[in-house]
């Protein structure tokens, strides 16, 4: 029976899907590895007739995404949404797609023990990594990493499968592969080269010093926004191609992806479909991380406690506007060490990017998991910023915000959902001090976030103490139309 989609009204995948060898091993099949590096792959097949093809991965939740694709011969729809179209594209580069509880973690492993497998790829969330934020160490007292180390050759988490897969390849007589991060991370190959090498010396110190030898791990800076699927989202996208796709995704038209040309066994020309391959990605991640991520998370957390739902709505609040952009020209921009691009020409793609109304992103989404999130995309700015003796009036206001949002209630009362790894601790902060002051030292108390010399900054204290009590005095949407004001 032909498969439905091939029937969509979209850039269908003329190539021979037969010609693809999984030469790539993903980690973490969410809305944004399909919607990004997936996108780059299919278009250098379908003009590059390049052979390199996926096979996908989930570990832990998402069974149905793997279910829906493999219902579909491994084929999904990408839409791009601008304000006044949107566009479809089915990729067509997937040829397996396996789930470790479902299929069983032996098929996992055996997929990426392949000889042909050249790259082992993740989207698994900050938290997947399973470090302290704070430090990019690994969590030996991580409850999944403890566990894996008590049994290694049935790992359940990211660190641990990659390495028992590296294992079996030495042990078999098989070349390494590369590991490359696609999470929103400064320095993500560093970090996952630290949690790799570290769970590898914890389990057997001839198979670390093997990895560190032949193993390499790659940076990169991955920029595309791609809301959360929603059923409107499915609903849009059937009405703009004719077919129901249960594994389809949005996003916006733009997309960027710079990757540190370091790989051990080869990897696809992305070059040829847009991406930079450059030496040094980590200029390029502090410069989205901190002007992109860093005002997002901004937005995100005192436009939701403002009672804007999404980032759109949040910039038809010119108050919102200037104090995104200022956040980024005048607090992160200094801070950056990227050389030759325009950061005022950034900063204005990136409001027009937010603005775009077909968005839909939602700022509890954005607002989800803060404390992997506040070390990179502003704690590390203020650190420049109190070394400098230069103030920070704005990223002192986004980390008020946050210390607002857990704290768990809006403006009007109302229950908020906070997800975030370190919930645990948050609540304990929250419920074992009295709101205001106390509240604040008991937050910057979290070693994990903020690490042990921040909190001793009087100047960093007082600028987050001023901007939590102005926020709980004015709320919301008054604080950050005075904070904008500053500039």
């Amino acid at each position: 029976m032909e498969n439905r989609l091939l029937k969509a009204k979209a850039t269908l995948p003329q190539f021979d899907r037969d010609n693809l060898k999984t030469r790539i091993v993903h980690l973490g099949f969410g809305a944004f590895h399909r919607a990004h590096q997936a996108v780059y792959t299919d278009i250098l097949a379908a003009e590059q007739g390049s052979d390199w093809g996926y096979c996908e991965v989930n570990l832990i939740g998402g069974e149905q995404q793997i279910a829906d694709l493999n219902a579909q011969d491994n084929l999904y729809t990408v839409a791009e949404m601008s304000a006044d179209a949107w566009t479809a594209r089915v990729v067509g580069v997937v040829k397996k797609a396996i789930h470790a509880s479902v299929d069983g973690l032996e098929t996992v492993l055996a997929a990426m023990c392949e000889p042909q497998v050249a790259i082992v790829s993740l989207t698994i969330t900050e938290k997947g990594y399973c470090h302290a934020p704070a430090t990019g160490q690994l969590m030996l007292d991580h409850p999944l990493i403890a566990a894996d180390l008590q049994n290694p050759h049935q790992p359940t988490s990211a660190p641990g499968v990659v390495v028992e897969a590296l294992a079996r390849r030495k042990a078999a007589g098989l070349p390494a592969f590369s590991v490359m991060s696609c999470d929103n991370m400064p320095e993500n190959g560093h970090v996952m080269r630290n949690v790799t090498c570290a769970y590898a010396r914890a389990v057997n110190s001839e198979l670390a010093d093997w990895i560190e030898a032949n193993v390499t791990f790659p940076s990169t800076m991955v920029d595309r926004i791609v809301p959360a699927v929603t059923a409107e989202t499915l609903d849009k996208i059937e009405q703009i191609t004719g077919v129901r796709d249960p594994a389809g995704v949005a996003c916006e038209p733009f997309r960027q992806w710079v990757v540190e040309d370091n790989f051990v066994a080869g990897r696809p020309e992305w070059e040829k479909a847009g991406a930079e391959l450059v030496k040094d990605v980590i200029p390029f991640e502090e410069m989205k991380l901190r002007m992109l991520n860093g005002s997002h998370s901004f937005l995100a957390y005192l436009g939701y406690l403002a009672g804007y739902q999404h980032i759109n709505d949040c910039m038809e609040d010119a108050h919102y506007r200037q104090a995104a952009h200022a956040l980024m020209l005048q607090e992160q921009a200094p801070t950056l060490k990227v050389k030759g691009v325009d950061l005022a020409r950034y900063a204005d793609l990136l409001i027009a990017r937010y603005s775009n109304p077909a968005l839909r992103h939602r700022t509890w989404q954005i607002a989800m998991d803060g404390s992997q999130k506040l070390p990179q995309r502003m704690l590390d700015s203020v650190r420049w910023h109190l070394m400098h003796q230069r103030q920070f009036p704005l990223l002192a206001l986004g980390i008020a915000g946050w210390m607002r949002y857990v704290g768990g209630v809006d403006e009007s009362g109302k229950a908020i959902e906070v997800c975030d790894p370190l919930l645990a601790d948050i609540q304990t902060a929250v419920n074992g001090s009295q709101e205001g002051e106390r509240r604040v030292h008991a937050l910057l108390g979290i070693e994990a976030i903020f690490g042990k010399e921040l909190p001793l900054e009087a100047t960093f204290v007082e600028a987050v103490m001023k901007a939590y009590m102005t926020l709980l005095e004015q709320g919301a949407k008054s604080t950050v139309a005075q904070y904008a004001a500053q500039y």
